[in-house]
């Protein structure tokens, strides 16, 4: 199995997706966001390699989780590794959110030609969409830091064939 490049990980979060989860932030990011609040991430040479199965078993460690997410960095720049881990992930009980610069409709259009991109976002509950756009931050909204962000329930939009906003 592929290893991840990870700028490392909280155990337990409750700011990055519905209930209590094991954030993953992957190493690596084409976007540059002004403002971003990850920006140590962007070097995609930066972090730590890491194998799946380490991190499967950190996860396990943790009865209290009701899901992983996945943010970043860009988790769509790392999609075989993060697809595998999922399944992974998926196979426990766990729910999967995923934040990306990208929008669901890239993300569909680069699913065409990446099997794995397509993988990925067919392991996942939620994605959380878009660039952060500085001029549009606001500290009001949920799970998100800009308002052209938004909350996407993946399941639903993979059978529209377009992106379905949801709650959490």
């Amino acid at each position: 199995m592929k290893n991840l490049r990870i700028a490392g990980v909280v155990n337990e979060s409750i700011v990055d997706g519905k209930g209590i989860r094991y954030t993953i932030f992957v190493q690596g990011c084409p976007h540059h966001c002004e403002g971003c609040h990850n920006p140590q991430t962007h070097d995609f040479s930066g972090g730590n390699e890491i194998t799946i199965q380490q991190l499967l078993k950190d996860i396990q460690k943790d009865p209290l989780l009701s899901g992983v997410t996945f943010s970043g960095g860009e988790p769509f720049c790392q999609p075989e590794a993060l697809a595998a881990l999922g399944k992974e992930i998926k196979a426990l009980g766990l729910d999967i959110t995923i934040y990306s610069g990208y929008t669901f409709e890239e993300l569909w259009l680069m699913s065409e030609k990446n099997k794995a991109i397509r993988e990925l976002l067919e392991i996942a509950d939620i994605l959380i969409d878009g660039k952060f756009i500085l001029e549009q931050k606001s500290l009001m909204l949920k799970f998100r830091g800009s308002k052209n962000q938004r909350i996407i329930d993946v399941p639903k939009s993979i059978t529209a064939g377009k992106a379905i906003e949801t709650e959490l």
